[in-house]
Formats: structure tokens, C-alpha cells, sequence
């Protein structure tokens, strides 16, 4: 029966070793690798290592080994892993064909890594890797919605131009209505936020009706001028531009642009333009509310006071929009707004006429 021989420890490596083992947070298996090494350096056999760790002689060699050779370094685990397998070219190219051209037989819309993995007879990790490398994700989904506009062209470069070059003087506004704003009371109180804990709505509501916000974005200080009002109607709309001149200099050239909203063209609208010779209107090509910069407005009052809000009334609604608003103003900054991919859709040369004033 073998022995264990002393391994000449310095003082140095005992006091880690037998810190190691008095060591209450440290990990088990650290504690037990330093018991033995003491143990070995004591003289005693691999049965009673053995026997008093729970552990079998292949064990103890290995370790002794390693601290032979590399001292109270070797003492870490190894972990060497699993071998990665061999992807090669034609393997690669074939998940992304069928990543890119088929469905699962299952009648899902898209692949999963292990669905893809099993059909292939490939690890999962393997599909994940070709898919990163590749940029593909097959769980997302976006949308988008093309302009059907024959105008598009002209339409978008008329509006670009307002943003990049406006005309020296004027004052650009962006124009749009958010319709049915809900009034919504919640019928349980709300449990706010604490640690761990996020705020917590009940689901059930109480609608007390609904109000439209219409709101002109200045696009030089970003300032907002706003309205509610209990129907979006073509009167509407006018009387809201007549409040926007009302707020600018009597000789001040003012170009509002606006969707293509029904209520945006009627008479009554034609009729306010001819009464205000200084005022244009500039109408966005169709599905292109993207470049409104409104809506960048819009989706900022809808995350901060709408998505989340509880209002006792539609009075209390009117309130609290109108009091975002006047805040906001405060400290409202002009958008860093760029059309990054003009030869897209639009050629180069093309000009806005706005940019000749």
C-alpha cells in the first residue's frame, strides 16, 4: 500500500492552505483540495485520505500532482469543456438556407435554435453561432408601411427642406391631433413602486370619454402650442391654426405641416389659407407619418402622462395635457431630426422649393 511523502510546504503555502480549510464562505471543494494537501504533507496514506474525505486514491494522485507541479496554483479546478464542433462552410451555409427559406414542419412562422438544431441534427449553440455571425433573427419582427403616394418625391423633399433649410424668418410648425385620448379611472387603488416591486394597476377601469389633443411642434425652439377638444373636426383644425397666428408677428411667413387627414382639406380650410396669405400648408406624402415630427412628440406625452395616467374626469384629462405641456416648454430643445438614407427614395438634385425664399 503506497504512502503519501511530505511535500516540503513553506510557511507561506501552510498558512493559505490551513486558511483555506477555517475559511467559512469559500467553496467546499477549495477546503477539501487544502485538507488534503495537509494531510499528504503529514505523512498520512492514501486509505485514510481517502477514507476521510470521501474520496478515491485517482483523486488524491491527480491533485498531489498538479500541486507538485505548479504548487497552490495548480490547486484550481480545470474545467476544459466540451469540444466546439467542427462547422465548416457548407454546414454554415446550410443553416442559413434553411433558416432563410424554410418554416418548421410544425406549422410555426419561424425557427427556433433547438427546432433548427434538432432538424439538423446540430447542437443549438452551433445555430446560435451561424446566426450571430450572420446578423439573422428570426424571433423579431417589424413593420413598415410603403407610401403609395405618386407625389412621394416632391412631398418628402418639400418637407426635408422646411427642416434643414428653412426660410429665414418663418416659423415652421409640425401639426397633428391625437384622437380618443381615453379618461380612464382605475376602479382598485394602484400599488406604487417599492424595492423589488414594480407599480401595479388593477384591470378593471372606468371610461369617462374620450378627448382629442391637437399640438403644433415649433421645429426651431421645439416648443409646443396645445389644445384639447372633444371632437376632431375640420372647425376644429381651423380654429387652431387661427391660434397659432394669433401667437406669431402680424408679417411672419408660417408653414404648418400636416397629414392628409379628410378634415385638413376641406373648404373651410382652403378658405382660412386664402384669409391668411402668410400661412402654407405642407401635407405629408401618404403613410409617411414618420416625417411629422409631432409624432416624435406624440410618443413622448403618450409614454409620460397617457400610457399610465389615471383621470377622474375629462376635464382632469384636458388638466394634466396641458400641464405637461407647459412644463415641457420650459425646457424644450430643438430635435436632432436627419433623413439618413435620402437616395432612397429621393434623387439627387431634387430641391424643395422652401429653400429658395
Amino acid at each position: 500500500m503506497p504512502t503519501a511523502t511530505v511535500l516540503d510546504l513553506s510557511a507561506a503555502e501552510r498558512e493559505e492552505l490551513e486558511r483555506r480549510v477555517r475559511e467559512r464562505s469559500a467553496r467546499a471543494e477549495d477546503a477539501r483540495r487544502a485538507r488534503m494537501i495537509l494531510a499528504i504533507d503529514r505523512g498520512d496514506s492514501y486509505s485514510a485520505i481517502a477514507q476521510a474525505l470521501a474520496c478515491n486514491r485517482n483523486y488524491i494522485s491527480r491533485w498531489k500532482e498538479r500541486f507538485v507541479e505548479d504548487r497552490l496554483a495548480g490547486l484550481y479546478s480545470r474545467n476544459l469543456g466540451r469540444a466546439v464542433s467542427e462547422k465548416t462552410p457548407k454546414l454554415e451555409a446550410k443553416i442559413l438556407a434553411w433558416t432563410l427559406k424554410r418554416t418548421p414542419r410544425d406549422g410555426a412562422t419561424h425557427w427556433s435554435t433547438r427546432k433548427l438544431a434538432k432538424e439538423l441534427s446540430v447542437t443549438h449553440m452551433m445555430v446560435a453561432r451561424v446566426w450571430a455571425r450572420a446578423g439573422v433573427q428570426p424571433h423579431r419582427l417589424e413593420h413598415y408601411q410603403l407610401s403609395n403616394d405618386p407625389d412621394f418625391e416632391r412631398k418628402a423633399a418639400d418637407i426635408i427642406g422646411l427642416y434643414l433649410q428653412p426660410p429665414e424668418h418663418a416659423a415652421v410648425f409640425c401639426v397633428d391631433e391625437k384622437t380618443a385620448i381615453q379618461a380612464l379611472d382605475r376602479t382598485d387603488p394602484v400599488l406604487p413602486l417599492s424595492p423589488g416591486r414594480a407599480e401595479r394597476h388593477g384591470f378593471e377601469y372606468y371610461r369617462h370619454g374620450t378627448l382629442s389633443l391637437y399640438a403644433a411642434l415649433n421645429t426651431r425652439t421645439r416648443k409646443v402650442v396645445g389644445k384639447t377638444v372633444a371632437r376632431h373636426t375640420s372647425a376644429e383644425f381651423v380654429a387652431f391654426l387661427t391660434q397659432i397666428v394669433a401667437h406669431q408677428p402680424r408679417r411672419r411667413e408660417i408653414h404648418v405641416i400636416a397629414d392628409n387627414l379628410a378634415a385638413h382639406k376641406t373648404k373651410l380650410v382652403q378658405q382660412f389659407l386664402q384669409d391668411h396669405p402668410r400661412v402654407r400648408l405642407h401635407y405629408t406624402p401618404t403613410y409617411s407619418s414618420w416625417l411629422n415630427q409631432i409624432e416624435i412628440w406624440f410618443s413622448k406625452i403618450e409614454r409620460d402622462v397617457i400610457a399610465r395616467g389615471i383621470f377622474a374626469s375629462k376635464r382632469d384629462l384636458s388638466h394634466k395635457l396641458l400641464r405637461y405641456i407647459r412644463k415641457y416648454n420650459e425646457e424644450a430643445t430643438p430635435i436632432k431630426w436627419a433623413y439618413r438614407n435620402p437616395r432612397q427614395r429621393i434623387r439627387a438634385g431634387t430641391r424643395s422649393r422652401v429653400t429658395v425664399h
